[in-house]
């Protein structure tokens, strides 16, 4: 048993990871961090490495979107 207990929220992907979930090329990912789009990916820079928290990225494509119906509540 691990000491540390998971935590969905602390649970970081990586470039590769993003690049499956939206089905798109890593180099797009991190053009998308680099600053080539005027909304960049949310991340966390962690020394030389990029990470990203689910959640956030999946928030991030919501706000995205364009021309779809708004959902009724």
């Amino acid at each position: 048993m691990s000491v540390v207990e998971k935590d969905d929220e602390l649970e970081l992907l990586d470039a590769n990871q993003v690049a499956a979930l939206f089905h798109v090329p890593v180099s797009w990912v991190r053009g998308a961090v680099r600053g080539r789009s005027k909304t960049p990916i949310p991340h966390i820079k962690l020394g030389k490495y990029v990470r990203f928290q689910e959640h956030a990225v999946r928030d991030w494509i919501d706000q995205q979107k364009k021309g779809y119906p708004r959902k009724r509540h």
